[in-house]
């Protein structure tokens, strides 16, 4: 196979070609150059930042037959041998795959002896990290005091799992990401070397994307290369990596600021259909405002200026959206971000993200306009004084509720605080018991259990939720759930509805809606019903003929009778 990937093409062979990392080559440079350097090194940081390009490159650069020199040569026998692999003294160990004490102890055994080829032996060990803690131990002696010809460079992107006792060991040099403007730089020069044409915005998208791995950058370059017919456009490099299009992610900031929930939900359907990851979109939504909020902050950095570079859009959205609005929608961003990674339609989530965040620029609109236009000093006099009639109105009314309260003690009965919820779907509840019957209730109690483990199959935690609430009403369409817990009837109310209906609805083998109550709440609708329907009663008895009552006005009163009897009944008015 002829054709080599560009990151293996053109991976570093001189210190000055790491990209980013100039505060390591150049201690590394004027080691090398007066001879200083150590027997044990340590290169930790992100992947694709040239941990193990710059391990190499110490090694010819340590061999090189015209040494002491900064940087290898390259073109002696040694430098060559070194960089094809064919030189045995300098060795490549992947520690993920020789993690064990006997491949330790055989690299222990094996640095006696003096090199073949080259001035020195040089041991890198990738991903070093992965050795297990007897492994640590066998190298912990050798580590400290090896042979004089012997050198060890170990290289990780997970430091913190090294034991101190080899840190202590070694010369520690910690790689950065790097960052976008070096990594443009780097591939622009790449691609006028291999003749690759490929827009500006989309070498940023590249880099951008990339998160300081220059290998991470090239190996996208090269996808993008094989994907494109012509010149590579920013389209392209959206397509390859599943993100949505910046027009795309414009159009949705757009309708969340202005409050337009349809144009919101709207797109993100476009975004569906599409085939886009919706995990994938609110991630890039976090990163979009947050380069909104670093150009905004520090408009003279390297990397605000290039992600200003080109895009008109984007820059008319930096002077319209305001900061305490952005940090207002970031929070509501990383909330949902973190319901989506366990939902099984993390669609649903998205889409109240956007109806949540556009509610919130609209019921912010009202105060806005309510603000006095004449003057900072007269719009402060005017709020103080709404603010002290209101005072006096408060007070007013406070005192003439204590008195009621000392006059008449008899009168205020202590009741539990119910939820704004469960009192909302009172009316629903009233209307729905109209069509209730027992025959329904004891239909859904007898399937209830079945509906619950039906629920636990497709989720436990929304299961748990249900623990503890029970059905107290039912028709043919409509179930009601009495909860102990407000915390319990709100989780399943908002999250977990869809799924509980989905479960009621397939073993009662009809569609039904649920309504959620709290107990406390249920027995006062229950006992208000009861009553009006006692009243509609009395009112339909006595406008019949003779003046006779209606017995069967009532199908609860008729209920009741058929199941205890009129003789242990006692109808209340």
């Amino acid at each position: 196979m002829s054709y080599q990937a560009l990151y293996r093409v053109w991976r570093p062979r001189k210190l000055q070609d790491v990209v980013g990392q100039e505060h390591i080559t150049k201690t590394l440079k004027n080691a090398l150059g007066k001879q200083k350097f150590s027997h044990a090194y340590l290169f930790t940081g992100p992947r694709g930042t040239g941990k193990t390009s710059a391990a190499k490159i110490l090694a010819k650069a340590i061999n090189c037959e015209r040494a002491p020199i900064e940087e290898p040569c390259n073109e002696c026998p040694t430098c060559k041998g070194i960089q094809d692999g064919s030189i045995v003294d300098v060795m490549e160990i992947d520690a993920a795959s020789n993690n064990g004490v006997d491949e330790i102890r055989d690299i222990r055994d094996k640095v006696k002896f003096a090199p073949s080829v080259a001035s020195f032996k040089v041991y890198i060990i990738d991903e070093v990290h992965m050795l297990t803690t007897g492994a640590f131990n066998a190298l912990l002696k050798t580590l400290e005091e090896p042979p004089p010809h012997v050198i060890f460079i170990l290289a990780t992107t997970e430091p913190h799992k090294i034991p101190l006792t080899i840190i202590s060991r070694c010369q520690r040099f910690d790689f950065k990401r790097i960052s976008a403007h070096a990594m443009i730089g780097r591939m622009q020069e790449i691609i006028e070397h291999s003749n690759i044409d490929i827009e500006e915005d989309a070498l940023s998208l590249v880099a951008r994307v990339s998160e300081g791995g220059m290998r991470d950058a090239l190996s996208l370059l090269d996808q993008a290369i094989s994907y494109a017919e012509g010149a590579i456009t920013s389209q392209d490099i959206l397509q390859i990596i599943g993100s949505a299009s910046r027009e795309l992610l414009h159009k949705v900031v757009d309708a969340i600021y202005e409050g337009n929930v349809g144009e919101g939900l709207q797109a993100i359907d476009t975004l569906m259909q599409e085939g886009k990851d919706p995990n994938r979109f609110i991630e890039d939504m976090i990163f979009f405002f947050r380069d909104i909020l670093m150009v905004k902050a520090a408009p003279q950095l390297e990397e605000s200026q290039d992600r200003r570079r080109g895009d008109d859009a984007f820059n008319a959205l930096i002077e319209k959206l305001e900061q305490a609005w952005i940090f207002q929608v970031m929070e509501r961003l990383n909330h949902f971000q973190q319901e989506m990674k366990w939902a099984s339609h993390p669609q649903v989530f998205l889409e109240m993200f956007i109806v949540q965040a556009a509610q919130q620029t609209i019921a912010a609109v009202p105060v806005k306009e309510q603000a006095p236009a004449s003057s900072t000093v007269e719009g402060l006099e005017q709020k103080v004084e709404s603010l002290e009639r209101a005072l006096k109105r408060l007070q007013t009314d406070g005192v003439q509720a204590s008195q009621e309260t000392r006059s008449e003690p008899t009168r205020v009965k202590p009741k539990q605080q119910s939820s704004a919820q469960s009192r909302a779907n009172a009316a629903r509840i009233k209307e729905m018991l109209r069509a209730a019957s027992k025959q329904a209730l004891q239909g859904m109690t007898g399937q209830w259990g079945n509906i619950v483990e039906q629920v636990r199959q497709k989720s436990v935690p929304a299961s748990a939720w249900l623990n503890d609430c029970k059905p107290v009403a039912a028709s043919e369409d409509h179930f009601v759930l009495a909860f102990k817990n407000e915390m319990h009837r709100n989780m399943v109310d908002e999250k977990f509805r869809e799924m509980v209906e989905e479960s009621a609805s397939q073993i009662m083998r009809q569609s039904t809606t649920m309504l959620t109550v709290l107990v406390t709440d249920w027995e006062e609708i229950k006992e208000s019903f009861i009553k009006q329907s006692g009243e509609q009663a009395s009112e339909d008895g006595e406008s019949a003929e003779g003046g006779e009552p209606k017995e069967q006005a009532n199908p609860l009163i008729d209920e009741a009778i058929k199941l205890v009897g009129r003789d242990l009944l006692d109808i209340k008015e």
